[in-house]
């Protein structure tokens, strides 16, 4: 290995390991909705505790596209470096107030509005944290390697995924599911909370990108102006929005909600609904950087569009082979395929969508696009697929929702990709 590989190997490792945090808490939160439903949002009905959980969840991610607006604007005035930074300190107060906060029990309504402030500090974060992590790996990359140093972005987030589902298979066999559901449910959220210096410390070492230090023109600092940029970028992000629809929803019905899919609605114990989440992160992070690395060789629209029609014609066969004769090696079979769906979409996708920004409201655009996507769809995802479960007492309708998103995705793919349209434009500025 070069000096410079290795000097890019320990950035992309600095950078990314922000990203491993921020899916971590978001990972451990829908692990264990169930739980804090019962202690943060008590209800006669189940149903209607963890709906309850799940908006809080989803709360998060509407805070999504503000913090994209104000930290994506700070990161395209100031700089990658010090937003990474600033995010980092936002998404680990959160983890720490949902940590540490009483139930239900000992301070009544306060323990539900601090546990959505908890979330909200987290989807604010959050909001900038993927575009700020894959507009920097876009910058340092050398172009022919441009995919698979993005992928990393998404890999870091699966190491994440893989990390709190093996933590979970841990704690579950040896405190037992009685003590996890009273109080060994924060053990992980503290965990991630202790992390938090290393990765602080780690971050600070990174080296502003020689791009953005070479442009002369940087983003505006009145809102006004921010906004006036969006506008005037709004075709490129309404069709980003619908990019990432996909891959977003997808990821977080295979993550966030696969540990309450497999207990409550397929009946599996929660150590088996940790088992296959542990699995799928590891499938997700072998799919991301092959994909990543494939699109450099064979370019990009070739993957996007083969993985958005598998997700237009997959989702349902897939989920009614599951529900219809529930096994353990079933679930197992079912996730893995769209853990494929999700990796080698995404791996090509999230450079692809970098790509075709701006360069001078890159991480703005970029986060914006990504975070109205999560906010209103990805993070939502648990509670529509419970609703839709709920109401049309069909364990495989949550693929509907899947389908939808997939269509968009195909559609904006065909859309951004057309000879001459916007991609081929923004790689003949480069």
């Amino acid at each position: 290995m070069t000096s410079q590989a290795k000097k890019d190997a320990k950035t992309i490792f600095s950078v990314a390991s922000g990203n491993f945090l921020e899916m971590y808490d978001f990972a451990v939160y829908g692990f264990y909705a169930a739980f804090i439903a019962k202690i943060f949002f008590p209800a006669e009905n189940e149903f209607i505790s963890i709906m309850q959980s799940f908006l809080a969840f989803g709360m998060g991610f509407l805070m999504r596209p503000i913090g994209a607006i104000v930290l994506g604007g700070y990161m395209d005035k100031h700089g990658r470096k010090k937003g990474l930074v600033l995010t980092l300190g936002l998404m680990a107060f959160g983890t720490l107030t949902i940590a540490l906060c009483p139930g239900y029990e000992e301070i009544g309504i306060l323990a539900p509005i601090i546990v959505v402030i908890g979330r909200l500090l987290q989807g604010f974060s959050a909001g900038a944290e993927v575009g700020g992590v894959s507009v920097y790996l876009s910058e340092i990359a050398p172009k022919h390697l441009r995919g698979f140093y993005v992928s990393f972005q998404s890999g870091s987030q699966q190491i994440a995924t893989i990390f709190a589902g093996a933590l979970g298979v841990a704690l579950h066999y040896f405190i037992g599911d009685m003590i996890m559901e009273t109080w060994g449910w924060r053990i992980p959220f503290i965990i991630g909370c202790m992390i938090v210096p290393f990765i602080f410390y780690i971050r600070r070492t990174i080296d502003e990108t020689p791009e953005f230090q070479a442009r002369s023109h940087h983003a505006p600092k009145t809102f006004s102006a921010i906004f006036q940029n969006i506008k005037e970028n709004l075709a490129v992000i309404i069709l980003g929005i619908m990019f990432v629809m996909m891959t977003t929803v997808t990821f977080y019905f295979i993550t966030a909600y696969t540990p309450t899919f497999a207990n409550k609605v397929l009946h599996f114990s929660k150590l088996e609904s940790f088992y296959v989440t542990a699995i799928v992160g590891v499938s997700n992070a072998f799919w991301l950087p092959f994909s990543g690395y494939l699109g450099d060789k064979i370019g990009r629209k070739p993957i996007l569009i083969t993985m958005t029609i598998l997700g237009c014609i997959g989702a349902y066969p897939a989920l009614h082979f599951l529900t219809s004769d529930v096994t353990f090696t079933k679930l197992i079979i079912v996730e893995l395929w769209l853990s494929f769906i999700f990796g080698a979409y995404n791996g090509a996708m999230v450079c692809a969508l970098s790509e075709v920004m701006p360069k001078n409201v890159k991480a703005l655009g970029f986060s914006f696009s990504y975070s109205i996507t999560v906010g209103f769809f990805g993070g939502f995802t648990p509670a529509v697929a419970t609703y839709l479960i709920e109401k049309t007492d069909d364990p495989a309708s949550p693929a509907y929702w899947l389908t939808f998103a997939a269509i968009c995705s195909l559609i904006s793919t065909l859309i951004l990709f057309r000879k001459g349209g916007i991609y081929d434009k923004q790689q003949k500025q480069e």
